[in-house]
């Protein structure tokens, strides 16, 4: 979407949204609300982690499932999930995201190693 098309859909102009995204102005609650309902994303998407920014820490496999949805991508991920019709074609999704996933645990405890 740009910069234009999310200034319209708030009520500002792409300027104003330039000003947003560089940080030169600040976003107040209720306008972050509505930038979040437009770009359909919880509001949580804007704060990664609990360090005041950076990616969000891996979560754990008890949290919320609302929990999970707020990490970055993961909204997107569950959309393009429930378009594919194929049960193997989504099985064989999940199984990327989870070969994915350990070996993205490997390279962090190999790398702790050395």
């Amino acid at each position: 979407m740009s910069q234009t098309e999310l200034g319209s859909k708030i009520g500002v102009t792409f300027q104003q949204v330039q000003k947003y995204e560089n940080g030169v102005n600040r976003i107040g609650a209720g306008r972050l609300s509505r930038i979040a309902e437009v770009l359909e994303v919880p509001v949580t998407f804007f704060f990664p982690g609990d360090n005041g920014g950076g990616p969000s820490p891996p979560l754990d496999v008890g949290d919320s499932p609302f929990a999970l949805l707020s990490t970055a991508g993961a909204i997107q991920l569950v959309r393009a999930y429930s378009r594919i019709r194929d049960g193997r074609k989504r099985h064989s999704l999940v199984e990327i995201a989870e070969h994915l996933a350990d070996a993205a645990a490997y390279q962090a405890r190999k790398s702790r190693k050395v």
